[in-house]
């Protein structure tokens, strides 16, 4: 049985319940605010391409990325409001969180936090990924004041937690290495877990 649900005249999300049964044990969650850059991020880690002008995402994305004889895949939530609780139902079968945050934005970074914290503190034993993304802006938090600002030393001891500066810019076409060592992180724990 499949369910369809529309959002807005161009947002359609269809829901197959036997599909995601089958599947959410084996989801990756990518999530955080609305216009972090979560879906550029999740495209540069898929095709090692950046593709411009990427529209925020408004409901699911599902990306499937084969590496070392694995498929994995990789569930967007939208960050707006009125998606954001989708992700709380989710997280309790997801196999990891990727959480990307913009280090740019300093007027939402408690806002972030509060999301982000709202998300794992019910789930102590999901590992934890964040993206401080748009390192290559000139007004973009250093990583150690992204950790400051997202209480990361809160999350728990018992958590695997790994934090990366990241950077999705039209500038070539080649991923950065901090991607590409992301990209192997987040495949090393999915095979792992």
């Amino acid at each position: 049985m499949l369910f369809k649900i529309t959002f807005e005249p161009d947002v359609v999300l269809i829901f197959n319940p036997r599909r995601q049964s089958q599947m959410e044990n084996k989801q990756i969650l990518v999530l955080g605010l609305d216009g972090a850059g979560k879906t550029s991020v999740l495209h540069l880690l898929a095709s090692n391409t950046v593709q411009p002008s990427i529209a925020p995402t408004q409901g699911f994305n599902t990306v499937h990325i084969n590496s070392e004889d694995r498929q994995m895949e990789f569930l967007e939530i939208g960050g707006s409001e009125p998606f954001r609780s989708y992700g709380e139902l989710y997280l309790p079968k997801g196999q990891l969180l990727i959480f990307v945050v913009d280090s740019a934005d300093h007027k939402r970074l408690p806002e972030a936090k509060k999301y982000l914290h709202q998300l794992i503190n019910p789930n102590p034993g999901l590992p934890l990924v964040v993206f401080a993304n748009k390192q290559d802006l000139e007004s973009a938090y250093r990583i150690t004041d992204i950790h400051d600002a997202l209480a990361l030393s809160e999350v728990g001891n018992n958590r695997k937690l790994f934090l990366f500066g990241t950077q999705v810019t039209r500038n070539g076409s080649e991923i950065p290495y901090t991607m590409q060592d992301a990209k192997d992180l987040i495949t090393h724990l999915a095979i792992n877990m």
